[in-house]
């Protein structure tokens, strides 16, 4: 009976696991959280997966020149922290095309070390990101950050940056 009992309680946790499945906020939003992991490892190669053959930013580089940007941002630093402090995103009606708006801190090599011994802010950017593809295939097509004060963050992201900046 114990076995049997163990067995049905096994297979309706599979089944309401398999039920289960993330939204394509969830799924964009996971797409931005590895990307964030890559550039933590300075692993170009996999974040140029996630960026549409056509992408271009606000300055008018494309997929090609992200590549140089980000190659040059990496081989700059010793080790690079990304915390996404809060995102929304916005589905277009037919599914095929979202937005990402998120504000991110950014920090790098030494200065994360110091940041927690001092508490000295990180580098605060807001994103905005356009991607297209549709259901579990997103790709960014277009992408504009811009730095901002502490004073500028999305309400959401203000209790997480003091959580990593008491000071501020």
């Amino acid at each position: 009976m114990t076995r049997c009992l163990f067995l049905l309680a096994l297979l309706i946790s599979a089944l309401s696991l398999s039920c289960r499945q993330d939204t394509e906020e969830q799924r964009i939003l996971g797409l931005f959280d590895n990307l964030a992991r890559l550039a933590e490892k300075k692993e170009l190669e996999g974040m140029m997966t996630a960026f549409a053959d056509d992408y271009s930013d606000f300055e008018g580089r494309n997929k090609a020149g992200l590549r140089n940007l980000l190659s040059g941002y990496f081989s700059g630093r010793t080790g690079i922290v990304v915390n996404r402090l809060s995102a929304e995103v916005e589905l277009e009606a037919g599914q095929s095309r979202a937005t990402l708006k998120a504000d991110i801190a950014l920090s790098s090599g030494a200065a994360e070390a110091l940041r927690r011994l001092v508490r000295v802010s990180p580098d605060l950017y807001r994103l905005n990101i356009e991607l297209s593809g549709g259901p579990g295939s997103w790709l960014i097509r277009y992408a504009e950050w811009t730095p901002i004060s502490p004073t500028e963050l999305l309400p959401e992201s203000l209790s997480l940056f003091k959580k990593l900046s008491p000071k501020s």
